[in-house]
């Protein structure tokens, strides 16, 4: 998701010439690493790939440290003062809590909607960790690493989402890059043991080669209909030269939507925009650059998309529950709501983001979840994500007559890789240098 030296020099100034300080003690700082989502490395063109055609590994793509384990940030990051408006809670009455640390480079976290309370984390080499209580268990629920690349900045293990009735089925999907730089969307069964999972046991249900190291995208969710959605970026490089979010004869650049309840790897749903024809069958939504994280509101259905931007803007897309497929979200004619270097064809309907902030307030959006647990009636709708590379956390809300309000809430100091729910609803923020964080009130 970071793109731009610059902006990593920026982040680095801002994450150690700050101290975020209350009663609990003083927040701890880290150097920025990069996070899975931007990058402004070059690699030779090759020609387009389908879904099923993979590209050999890159031979020009660079290669970052190995990823070690960094310090867990001890205390808790604090909101600063911010005025805010009546539509949300004053943040200097709520603060991001601990829940857990010792992890390394995390790029999500969610529960498995079974009843035990646990929290499963990934960890950008290959593992999906378990937390239990606030403790990290030692034993990784699955070890993939022989399986994933992660070499590339935007590469690894990014996505996770148990299916509906895991309780019932034990399975469960990942979205990672393999050692080929291409995306695999693959399920995996828990083993006889219910506290690990058999990594014998891997369907790849999708594979799409990826041209490039980078914009891989990364989101999974079931949505409310109990379909699987699938979030894949553009294929990397500045501005789309491939034109792959424009093209309805690729899957990246989009938003898929498959039916894995039945026949295997999935079959499509009957309602998908392009299941009868005029474009790839899977496709649900296009016109998407780097889509991180996408989810759904519990209560409506809504979807949210954080997509990331290019030089100037970042947005977060929305798609009302139960309306039709098929939304263009304008990249590459926009960034954004602005118009970018290519005009669109005249008449062809574009979706805007219904929020967006531009790079002097960060550089690469971290979508995020509506609240709705019950810790924090006052949160109740609120869409909460935030940046990368300044940890800024925003609150986005509907207006009952439609119009959208969004405010600055937080300005927490750490490098915000996701944002997560537990079974209950709350809401976590996931930070890039291996820390857990739950909001709570005061």
């Amino acid at each position: 998701m970071i793109r731009r030296s610059a902006w990593l020099v920026l982040a680095a100034v801002l994450l150690t010439s700050c101290q975020y300080i209350q009663s609990r003690g003083v927040l701890t700082t880290f150097t920025p690493e990069v996070l899975p989502g931007e990058t402004t490395s070059a690699s030779t063109a090759r020609p387009s790939t389908t879904a099923t055609s993979l590209p050999p590994t890159p031979s020009d793509t660079p290669v970052p440290p190995t990823p070690t384990a960094t310090p867990t940030p001890t205390a808790t990051p604090t909101p600063t003062a911010i005025p805010f408006a009546s539509d949300f809670p004053d943040p200097a009455g709520y603060v991001w809590v601990p829940v857990a640390g010792g992890l390394t480079q995390p790029t999500d976290l969610t529960h498995a909607g079974d009843g035990s309370g646990r929290l499963f984390v990934l960890e950008q080499a290959g593992l999906v960790r378990v937390i239990r209580d606030g403790q990290l268990d030692s034993t990784p629920f699955l070890d993939i690493r022989e399986r994933v690349g992660s070499r590339a900045n935007e590469q690894g293990l990014l996505g996770i989402a148990f299916h509906p009735d895991y309780a019932a089925n034990g399975l469960f999907y990942v979205n990672y890059t393999d050692t080929s730089g291409n995306t695999v969307i693959a399920r995996f069964s828990v083993s006889d043991d219910p506290e690990r999972a058999d990594p014998g046991s891997e369907l790849k249900i999708l594979q799409v080669g990826q041209p490039f190291g980078n914009h891989n995208g990364g989101g999974l969710a079931f949505g409310p209909d109990g379909m699987l959605y699938v979030a894949l970026g553009d294929g990397g490089l500045a501005n789309d030269p491939q034109g792959n979010g424009q093209s309805l004869d690729s899957l990246l650049g989009k938003v898929l939507r498959v039916d894995v309840s039945g026949e295997e790897p999935y079959s499509i749903p009957a309602d998908n925009p392009y299941a009868a024809g005029g474009g790839r069958l899977e496709i649900w939504a296009y016109g998407l650059r780097n889509p991180w994280r996408i989810s759904f509101d519990a209560l409506t259905g809504d979807m949210y998309i954080g997509d990331v931007g290019q030089g100037q803007w970042e947005e977060i897309d929305f798609q009302a529950g139960g309306t039709p497929g098929g939304l263009n979200y304008g990249w590459v004619y926009r960034e954004g709501a602005h118009p970018f270097e290519v005009s669109p064809p005249p008449g062809l309907p574009l979706v805007d983001p219904v929020a967006e902030y531009d790079h002097s307030q960060g550089c690469s959006v971290t979508g995020g979840y509506v609240y709705r647990g019950q810790a924090l009636p006052d949160w109740q709708g609120i869409y909460l994500y935030g940046d990368y590379c300044t940890g800024f956390v925003w609150g986005l809300l509907q207006g009952a007559e439609g119009a959208w309000r969004d405010q600055l809430l937080f300005r927490t100091g750490v490098l915000i890789s996701s944002f997560g729910v537990d079974e209950a609803g709350e809401v976590y923020l996931v930070s890039h240098e291996g820390g857990i964080f739950r909001l709570d009130a005061r």
